[in-house]
């Protein structure tokens, strides 16, 4: 069996990432905070306009984490924590800072998953679709 490597996500990707988000939300006029996490979840780029309120930062870095280590944007995963959805009790259940609203989305390459990005600041669909614009621009 043959593994075909895959770059890993760069800092100058995360720039990369950072900037397309924040461009995206300028477009519409919205302040945000974007956060870029790598494979193993660590922080590669971070900024948080300085209009923007400050829990967007922590919501940011949240749907980051929760699009990363659930291999799906926060976006699709809404339902899932309502009562009776799959993950209902997901959100308390683990001592991790999952957040499970629209916003996060992680980063592929080749399709392996190499990083998340997560945008707050906006509405949450405002949110997803600067984080998506990010994603897409990366390709």
């Amino acid at each position: 069996m043959t593994t075909t490597a895959v770059a890993p996500l760069t800092t100058a990707d995360a720039e990369a990432l950072v900037g397309a988000a924040v461009e995206a939300a300028e477009k519409a006029r919205v302040t945000v905070s974007v956060t870029v996490l790598d494979a193993g979840g660590h922080l590669l780029a971070f900024r948080r306009d300085d209009r923007a309120v400050l829990i967007s930062g922590e919501t940011s870095t949240r749907k980051a984490y929760t699009a990363l280590q659930l291999n799906t944007p926060t976006a699709e995963l809404v339902d899932a924590v309502q009562p009776g959805g799959l993950f209902h009790t997901l959100p308390t259940a683990l001592d991790r800072p999952l957040l499970f609203i629209a916003g996060g989305v992680p980063v592929r390459r080749d399709g392996r998953l190499i990083g998340a990005v997560g945008v707050g600041g906006g509405a949450p669909e405002q949110d997803h679709g600067f984080a998506t614009a990010a994603v897409e621009s990366l390709a």
